[in-house]
């Protein structure tokens, strides 16, 4: 078995009260069961990662388990419904709980977050940057597969959605063989200037698309259109890319509040004209990458007869900032975000209760709602 699928592995990382479960069954005698697992808010289903662990491990136990999933993956699931039930062994099973919800609660969540995004900006495309933000590989992982599955949800109902990540690593999950991103910050320090950096990548990387991060020398116009007019066949064919990535102790080139008012007046006045929370105005008119940003360096480009360059978007773009560029109207074509995974962790934490023991349904008072698709039987059969 693989990483953390192994019996010494899973007996370290799971609950104590688990492993001596698992010693008591098996001096008293096996059972089968059913757990139904679940979370207590909506969420979009995003149960692969967990039943193909799963999987694994039963392989190599040589357990035979059914699972029955309740949702398709993508599916929005309601608060309280049980998400899959998985049947077997309760020796082979009672000391996979633990691990089970790690791969569980964190993912749906995290891609109902990215689906929200995905919808209030559906003509924008979405780049899974999660990685930076994770604490080691099983939570990127985790991340980066529930942004997938959150973007395809998307999808379905018309939304460009989450197409690629930064990592090579993950990049499977949106079918494809890499990740995408062309430079960091650290790439221009190098070089010295934006353009010269454009020019590195470039030439290292011909048949690569260029997108170029413009705020190091906090000269998003100046350096942005620099490059283009450096490469203007690139930027007329639709080959370049600026990527605003301004921090929020500063103002994008050329905008104060007064200027950045008056963009969101150009192009979105009702945006602006009612009540707005102080985030809701940051993410409008403030420092950093706000809507009027967006619609400055659009006019910009557009001015300067480089219509056909593209715009990616990044820092803290979550749900709420994503709503209020969608009432904005901002231009963007790609947004680059890590901000999908979830602020409020106790909302994450996904619950298993076993529901039936050898056929009988059984479960803990207050639960009685899980029983609902056990073997036909309702909430009454635990009485």
């Amino acid at each position: 078995m693989s990483g953390d699928a192994g019996d010494a592995e899973i007996g370290a990382r799971t609950d104590a009260y688990f492993n001596r479960t698992k010693a008591v069954v098996g001096r008293f005698g096996d059972c089968r069961v059913t757990y139904a697992f679940f979370l207590r808010r909506p969420v979009i289903a995003a149960c692969g990662l967990m039943t193909g662990w799963l999987a694994e491990v039963a392989r190599a136990r040589g357990l035979e388990l059914e699972c029955e999933p309740c949702f398709a993956e993508g599916d929005w699931v309601g608060a309280g419904e049980p998400l899959v039930y998985v049947s077997g062994s309760f020796a082979g099973l009672v000391d996979l709980e633990t691990l089970l919800l790690q791969k569980l609660g964190p993912a749906c969540v995290a891609a109902h977050n990215a689906y929200q995004m995905c919808l209030a900006l559906p003509k924008a495309r979405f780049l899974a940057m999660e990685a930076r933000h994770c604490a080691g590989f099983g939570m990127q992982e985790i991340m980066a597969y529930a942004a997938a599955v959150g973007g395809r949800a998307a999808q379905r109902e018309g939304a460009l959605g989450f197409t690629g990540c930064a990592n090579d690593a993950t990049a499977h999950f949106y079918g494809a063989a890499a990740g995408a991103g062309t430079m960091p910050h650290a790439l221009i320090g190098y070089a010295g200037s934006t353009l010269a950096a454009a020019e590195m990548f470039h030439d290292a990387f011909p048949d690569s698309d260029l997108t170029v991060l413009t705020d190091y020398f906090g000269l998003e116009v100046t350096d942005g259109l620099a490059v283009c007019r450096r490469y203007p066949e690139l930027a007329a064919s639709g080959r370049i890319g600026v990527r605003l990535d301004t921090h929020g102790g500063r103002f994008l080139e050329g905008l104060d509040p007064q200027a950045s008012y008056a963009v969101i007046e150009r192009h979105a006045p009702g945006a602006i004209r009612r009540y707005r929370s102080d985030a809701e105005l940051r993410h409008l008119v403030g420092t950093g990458v706000s809507a009027a940003a967006i619609w400055h360096m659009r006019e910009s480009l557009d001015e300067a007869g480089f219509d056909r360059v593209r715009i990616v978007a990044s820092s803290g773009f979550g749900v709420d900032k994503c709503r209020v560029m969608a009432d904005a109207e901002a231009p963007i074509d790609v947004v680059g975000t890590g901000s999908f995974i979830p602020d409020t962790w106790s909302e994450t934490y996904a619950t298993a209760d076993i529901v039936a023991y050898d056929g009988v349904p059984r479960v803990k008072v207050g639960r009685e709602f899980l029983l609902r698709r056990v073997a036909g039987q309702g909430a009454d059969a635990a009485s």
